[in-house]
């Protein structure tokens, strides 16, 4: 429970505040079991909601104003970040991810491996800042997934996760408009590398992000550090050993093994049992979204949450190693900034390579694909016309909106409503 009458900072809290279960600083989250942060935002403060938080059975809200069964304080997000860091210093291990595509990846199986608390699909520092008052005082270790996009937000993520282990997946071209070139990109991610308090830190990367990182430990197959022997992978999953322990992931391929490895590498060092972290992480199901394979009459690989240059030349190498026809969906990446049209263009010739058909969809579809449409339903109609038994399917794109400095609005394309029709589709679902 959240005690809003044992804080570790100085506050005016209300008689009548009760403790909770959780904290979220979305007020329609609000519950008899859930309190409210009323934090500043990008266009309004989060003060306006507190009476529909309290509404809601709130057990307290922590805010400036002077309301019933409020934590009062001057600064609510400094009080919050000074909570989490309070709580997170009760754990004793504490694993940050980084990097530009398999983040959510590495920390299912590292949080798999290691049987750890991990932080859910949200990963912005109000909610790490959550997660860490929730499970700090865990017995358990955890595991959080720190992503940035702008200059400074890496050590600020530092600062207030302090990770025993960091951990770099990748490293490529993301949130150019904002870090401007991939070398700064690989800096800014750095820092997760780096002690904040003094104490040593342990710091792994990925085989592919090690040129980054000269002497840095790395993961992976080959050449690393730690490295996982005998990789197999077929359109059933993926298969390899390490330190001799035999590991099988079904539905998984490349990257997923690659996850894999860095979780036994953290079990070793932790002192757990490798066959018991093998067994958990043969059951792990990244959430949806993120190189989910659905096997039936036609196969369709929902990579759709998101979408980078590296992350969708992943996609397809593992593409190019099914069975049947190879048909990749391709629409926009997000935050290219003035390379865009050209990193779009190479991703195009790259699918061109990996698979047999390619479409591509939005703004860039002609870079991408062959078959190039305007919209997702023009997109749709032809694909579903197309489609035959035995295809692979991999469907991939940025979502969401990514805002250009002169404030115009760049849209994803949300390939998820393709997902859902493909499947749909199937008279074996």
């Amino acid at each position: 429970m959240l005690d809003p009458h044992a804080l570790p900072f100085a506050a005016a809290v209300h008689s009548s505040a009760r403790p909770a279960l959780r904290l979220t600083w979305d007020s329609r989250e609000a519950s008899p079991d859930v309190a409210f942060v009323a934090l500043p935002g990008e266009k309004m403060h989060g003060n306006r909601f507190v009476e529909a938080a309290l509404a809601a059975g709130a057990p307290f809200v922590l805010t400036d104003l002077d309301v019933e069964r409020a934590i009062r304080v001057p600064d609510a997000q400094a009080a919050l970040f000074t909570w989490a860091r309070h709580e997170r210093a009760k754990n004793k291990l504490v694993v940050g991810i980084t990097g530009s595509a398999g983040k959510t990846t590495a920390k299912s199986y590292v949080a798999a491996a290691l049987d750890a608390q991990f932080m859910p699909v949200f990963n912005t520092l109000p909610a790490i800042a959550c997660f860490l008052i929730e499970y700090g005082a865990s017995a358990k270790p955890l595991v959080v997934e720190m992503g940035i996009d702008r200059v400074g937000e890496m050590a600020e993520l530092v600062d207030l996760v302090r990770p025993d282990v960091g951990v770099i997946t990748t490293i490529g071209a993301t949130h150019l408009e904002a870090l401007g070139t991939v070398d700064n990109v690989a800096f800014e991610k750095g820092h997760i590398l780096r002690s904040v308090t003094g104490q040593p830190i342990r710091s792994l990367v990925g085989m592919q992000a090690a040129a980054y990182f000269p002497g840095v430990d790395s993961y992976g197959f080959g050449g690393a550090t730690f490295a996982g022997q005998e990789l197999e992978v077929t359109p059933e999953g993926a298969s390899f050993t390490f330190a001799g322990q035999a590991v099988s992931l079904r539905r998984a391929a490349t990257v997923q093994a690659e996850a894999a490895v860095l979780g036994l590498a953290l079990t070793q060092s932790a002192g757990i049992p490798l066959n018991e972290a093998a067994v958990r992480m043969a059951a792990v199901q990244v959430p949806g979204g993120r190189y989910r394979v659905h096997p039936g009459r036609y196969t369709v690989i929902d990579d759709a949450y998101n979408a980078s240059p590296i992350a969708v030349t992943a996609a397809l190498d593992a593409l190019s190693g099914s069975p049947g026809r190879r048909v990749s969906v391709l629409g926009r990446m997000l935050e290219l900034g003035e390379t865009e049209r050209a990193l779009h263009a190479e991703v195009g010739e790259y699918a061109r390579a990996k698979a047999d058909v390619t479409y591509g969809v939005g703004a860039f579809a002609a870079e991408l694909g062959e078959r190039a449409y305007r919209s997702v339903p023009e997109l749709l109609a032809a694909l579903l016309h197309d489609t035959q038994d035995g295809d692979v399917i991999l469907v991939k794109a940025s979502r969401g909106i990514s805002w250009t400095p002169d404030q115009r609005a760049a849209e994803g394309v949300g390939l998820d409503t393709v997902v859902a029709a493909l499947l749909a589709g199937r008279k074996d679902v």
